[in-house]
């Protein structure tokens, strides 16, 4: 007797179930891929409603004239042209940059000598309660409202009653105080500093994050071998948190380029320009100068240069993870 399957006359043999392929069935992969889709629909109207759209039409104001009342005027790239020849744009991207610096950079680097130090020495000297402690400490600035933290900071740096020049009078230093905030050749300085301030706990946050995921063992190694702290945070830490390090640096950066908030309230641009930004230069042409297409022009800019950026660092960052 045999097991065999007999096929019906007529009837051409079909495989047995057991051996059949998950996609043998007519349309499976496209039912599945259909299946799929439906899941991406939120996003992809979310996306078209709240950013692409908005920009389709903040490009096409910026192709204008208009005071943000009646009928835009069609101008063509005149707002753009006039961009070229503007001193005060360019003057708002050296601050830009010099804010990437205070945002970005200075914060990345002492942020991963800080989360290196918490993780790989305080936190076997004085245990994990302490590091946490440090941790929310560090990251406090972080959750405050930007319009609280800028007023305390106007109260600290006031050039009359502010806690930082009495504080300089009292220990005899009174030669050094100054007006931080009013001083043209000071204003943009303090606000990197103050924006170090703000921006140092997320990268020490980020990066403990991913010391959490480094094997022990190549620490114990090092040390056993006499390797120094800094040897081992230069050979196991920055190798082993290079992904960490790229998403810190992307979103730093964004959020420098795109800084507002900050700006706005403590300097308002001043003194005389000195430290305006192409965000906040865009807000005072749309609604300080009614010169909404200009103001949509240097939108559309500082958008453009921010999704570019991102595509580089993006760019850079998959051969590096894949190495």
């Amino acid at each position: 007797m045999t097991t065999g399957t007999t096929a019906l006359p007529g009837v051409a043999a079909s495989e047995p179930p057991s051996r059949r392929r998950p996609d043998a069935a007519p349309g499976g992969t496209a039912r599945h891929s259909a299946g799929y889709f439906v899941y991406l629909v939120p996003g992809l109207v979310l996306f078209a409603v709240v950013i692409a759209l908005p920009f389709a039409m903040n490009v096409w104001i910026s192709l204008t004239n208009w005071q943000g009342v009646g009928s835009p005027e069609w101008t063509g790239l005149d707002n753009y042209r006039r961009l070229l020849a503007d001193d005060a744009f360019w003057a708002s991207f050296r601050h830009n940059a010099a804010l990437i610096v205070a945002m970005a950079i200075v914060p990345t680097a002492l942020g991963l000598l800080l989360a290196a130090a918490l993780f790989d020495y305080i936190g076997k000297k004085f245990g994990n309660g302490t590091v946490a402690a440090l941790r929310a400490c560090f990251y406090l600035p972080q959750i405050l409202p930007i319009a609280v933290a800028g007023v305390v900071w106007g109260w600290i740096l006031n050039p009359t009653s502010g806690a930082l020049n009495a504080s300089l009078e009292t220990v005899g230093l009174g030669s050094l105080t100054r007006d931080w905030l009013g001083d043209p050749d000071l204003a943009l300085f303090t606000v990197m500093v103050i924006m170090v301030w703000v921006q140092l706990g997320f990268p020490v946050v980020i990066f403990m994050a991913g010391l959490q995921r480094v094997e022990p063992a190549l620490y114990e190694a090092a040390e056993m071998d006499g390797a120094t702290w800094m040897r081992r945070f230069w050979h196991i830490t920055l190798p082993q948190i290079r992904p960490e390090i790229y998403v810190v640096l992307l979103w730093t950066t964004i959020a420098a380029l795109k800084v507002f908030g900050p700006i706005y309230v403590l300097t308002r641009g001043g003194p005389g320009g000195a430290t305006n930004v192409p965000a906040y230069y865009s807000y005072q042409n749309f609604f300080e100068r009614t010169q909404v297409g200009y103001g949509a022009a240097i939108a559309t800019v500082l958008t453009l240069l921010i999704v570019a950026l991102s595509v580089v660092f993006l760019r850079i960052q998959r051969p590096a993870e894949e190495a």
